[in-house]
C-alpha cells in the first residue's frame, strides 16, 4: 500500500491535534532558543521568576506542574549556569526565593525577543482573532487552577 495515510480518526481527536501542534512549537523553540542553552522548562521558569519577584521553588513547581525533586534539579542547573540564584526570603527565613542574576536578565531579554519572533512566525497562519480564540481555548483546557487540579486528582483517586 502506498500513498498518504488516513489520519482522519486521529485528527478528530483534540488530544492528537494538540500534541501535533505542541511538537511543532517545541521543535521551533529548540531550533531558535536551543542555541542559547535554554530548554522549554528553563525558559518558562525564568519568565515566571522575572514576572514574580518573590517566587519560591515550591510555587514554581506547582505553576509548571513539575515535581519538587525535578524542580530542584532544574533550578540547580540554572544556578550553575549563573542565570538564577537562591536568596533567603526576608518574610520567611525558612524559604528560598528564586531571583534572576544580571546574566539571567540579559539572557531573558534576548530569549524573549527570539521567542516573540518565533511565535509570530509559527502562528502567522492564524488571524489575530483566531490566535486569541486559540489561546483562550487552550487556557480553558490546559491551565486549571490548583483547586480544579486537586478536584480532578481526587475524582480519579476515588474511581
Amino acid at each position: 500500500m502506498s500513498g498518504a495515510l488516513d489520519h482522519s480518526k486521529l485528527t478528530a481527536l483534540v488530544g492528537y491535534v494538540a500534541s501535533r501542534a505542541a511538537i511543532v512549537l517545541r521543535k521551533d523553540f529548540e531550533r531558535e532558543l536551543g542555541p542559547l542553552g535554554l530548554k522549554v522548562l528553563d525558559y518558562s521558569l525564568m519568565v515566571l521568576v522575572a514576572s514574580n519577584p518573590e517566587v519560591n521553588q515550591k510555587q514554581l513547581g506547582e505553576a509548571l506542574d513539575v515535581s519538587a525533586p525535578n524542580m530542584a534539579i532544574t533550578i540547580d542547573r540554572l544556578v550553575e549556569r549563573g542565570w538564577v540564584e537562591r536568596v533567603r526570603s526576608t518574610q520567611d527565613r525558612r524559604a528560598m526565593i528564586i531571583h534572576l542574576t544580571p546574566a539571567g536578565r540579559d539572557l531573558m531579554k534576548r530569549a524573549q525577543k527570539i521567542a516573540a519572533t518565533m511565535e509570530e512566525g509559527t502562528l502567522a497562519v492564524l488571524s489575530p482573532a483566531e490566535r486569541a480564540l486559540l489561546v483562550e481555548l487552550l487556557l480553558k483546557v490546559g491551565l486549571r487552577t490548583p483547586q480544579r487540579r486537586a478536584a480532578r486528582d481526587e475524582a480519579s483517586s476515588a474511581a
